[in-house]
C-alpha cells in the first residue's frame, strides 16, 4: 500500500532537462552500453587470439555471455536494495567503478599466466555485469525524482536516447582499433566519468525518506509478500520482454536468419546489432515526447511496441532477399523497442521512494536474464522448427506477455513519486 512521506525538510529544487545530473545520468548510460555489448562485438576476434577453434569460440562465447548476463542479475539486486538503503549516488559510484576495473582488466587477457585465459575473461565479464547491473536503474531513479513530473518522460528518454549511442561508438572502436584497446577504451571512459560526478547531488526524495528511521528500505523480498505490489513488479518486467527478443534473437543471431532468408552475403550480427541500437536510441528519444504528447505511459509503450511487433513479422515473413533490407529492418524493430526508456520509468514510478531504486535496478536486469530462457527455447526449437519458426514461437510469447503487462498496469503519467510503500 502507497503512503504519503512526511513533509520533505529539503528545499526543493527543479532543475532542468540539461542540468548536470541528467546529463552526467545519459553519459553514465552511454559508457554502460559501450561495455555491456562491446564482448558480443569483441566475442570472435579475442577467442581466436586466445587460441580457440571456431567451435570452442561459440561454446565458450556462449558460456562467457552467460557468465555476464549471470553478474548482471546478481548485480541488478545488489545494486537495486544499495541505492535505496544508502543513495541512488553510492551505486552510480560503485557500479562504474566496478565495471571500469572488470573491463580495464580484460584489456590484460593475453597477458594473464596466473590462471586459465579463458577462466579469467568469464570472471572478469562476470564482475563486469555486475558492475553494469546498477547503472541504468540508479540514473532513471535519480533523474525520476530531481525533475517536476512534467519532465520526467523526455528526461529520461534523453537519459536513454543518448545513452544508447554507445552501442555505435563500441562497434565503430572495435573497428579502427584492436579489441584489447576497445576494453582500454571502455575503462578509461569510465574512469573520466567518475570524475563528472563529484558535483551530482542526492535525490531530496531520499534524502527525506531516509530521516525516517522507521521506513524499511530497498527490502527486495517485499516485492513478492503482496499481491498488489508483485503483479505490478511482474507487468514491469514483461512490458520489457519483447526489446531483448528482438536484440537477443532477431539481431544476435542474424547470420541464422540471412541463411535462412537465401541472403547471398554473409550477415554480420555486430552491424546488426549496431543498427539495432541506432533505432533503439531514435525510440527511446522519440518515446519521452510521445509519451508527454499523449499524457500517457501506456499508450505510447503500446503504440512502439505495435511497430516493433509489426517489423518482426516482415522480418521473418516477408522474405527478405538482400542484406541491406535485413539491416533496415533491424533499425526499424529498434525504433519500435524503443520504449526502453519509458518501460525503465515506469519501473520506477510504479514504487514508493523507498522500493524506488531496487525496481528500477532489478527490473530491466531481470528481462536482461530472461534472454538466457529464450536463447534456449530459440536452440531447443530449431532442430524441429526450424531457424524461422523456432523464433516466431519465442516472439509469439514475448509480444503476448508484453501487450497484456503493458495494458493492464497502472497508468503512471504526472504521477507524484513523493510516497512510500508500505
Amino acid at each position: 500500500m502507497a503512503v504519503p512521506t512526511l513533509p520533505s525538510k529539503v528545499k526543493s529544487t527543479e532543475p532542468g532537462l540539461f542540468s548536470l545530473p541528467v546529463i552526467v545520468a545519459a553519459l553514465g548510460y552511454f559508457v554502460d552500453i559501450y561495455d555491456l555489448l562491446l564482448f558480443g562485438i569483441v566475442r570472435v576476434p579475442s577467442l581466436k587470439d586466445l587460441g580457440l577453434t571456431p567451435d570452442q569460440i561459440s561454446t565458450v562465447g556462449a558460456s562467457i555471455l552467460n557468465w555476464q548476463m549471470g553478474g548482471l542479475l546478481l548485480g541488478g539486486i545488489l545494486w537495486g536494495v544499495l541505492g535505496d538503503k544508502r543513495g541512488r549516488l553510492s551505486v552510480l559510484f560503485g557500479s562504474i567503478i566496478t565495471y571500469s576495473i572488470a573491463n580495464i582488466a580484460c584489456g590484460f587477457i593475453k597477458n594473464v599466466t596466473f590462471m586459465d585465459p579463458v577462466t579469467y575473461y568469464a570472471l572478469m565479464r562476470f564482475v563486469a555485469g555486475i558492475g553494469l547491473a546498477g547503472e541504468l536503474g540508479a540514473g532513471i531513479t535519480l533523474v525520476s525524482e530531481i525533475l517536476p513530473k512534467e519532465k520526467r518522460a523526455i528526461g529520461t528518454s534523453l537519459v536513454a536516447g543518448i545513452g544508447l549511442s554507445g552501442a555505435v561508438v563500441a562497434y565503430f572502436t572495435v573497428i579502427y582499433f584492436d579489441w584489447q584497446m576497445a576494453f582500454f577504451v571502455g575503462g578509461g571512459l569510465g574512469i573520466g566519468l567518475l570524475l563528472l560526478r563529484v558535483g551530482v547531488v542526492e535525490s531530496g526524495m531520499f534524502k527525506n525518506v531516509t530521516e525516517q528511521e522507521h521506513i524499511s528500505r530497498g527490502d527486495f523480498l517485499s516485492f513478492f509478500t503482496n499481491g498488489s505490489r508483485l503483479k505490478r513488479y511482474l507487468k514491469c518486467i514483461g512490458i520489457g520482454i519483447p526489446t531483448w527478443f528482438v536484440i537477443g534473437i532477431l539481431a544476435t543471431f542474424s547470420n541464422e536468419f540471412g541463411k535462412a532468408f537465401g541472403i547471398a552475403e554473409e550477415i554480420q550480427p555486430g552491424l546488426a546489432i549496431m543498427w539495432c541500437y541506432v533505432g533503439l536510441a531514435a525510440g527511446d528519444l522519440a518515446s519521452g515526447f510521445i509519451s508527454h504528447e499523449l499524457s500517457s505511459r501506456k499508450r505510447a509503450v503500446t503504440l512502439l511496441m505495435g511497430i516493433a511487433l509489426l517489423f518482426s513479422l516482415v522480418y521473418l515473413f516477408f522474405g527478405i532477399k538482400s542484406a541491406t533490407i535485413l539491416y533496415s529492418l533491424c533499425l526499424a524493430m529498434g525504433f519500435g523497442i524503443g520504449y526502453w526508456a519509458m518501460f525503465v520509468t515506469i519501473g520506477a514510478e510504479q514504487f514508493g521512494t523507498n522500493l524506488r531504486a531496487t525496481a528500477a535496478t532489478t527490473v530491466p536486469n531481470m528481462v536482461r536474464g530472461l534472454v538466457i530462457p529464450m536463447t534456449i527455447t530459440y536452440q531447443a526449437l530449431k532442430p524441429s522448427l526450424e531457424v524461422i519458426n523456432a523464433a516466431a514461437v519465442v516472439g509469439l510469447i514475448s509480444f503476448i506477455l508484453g501487450f497484456y503487462s503493458i495494458l493492464t498496469i497502472p497508468e503512471t503519467h504526472g504521477k507524484d513519486l513523493d510516497y512510500l510503500e508500505e
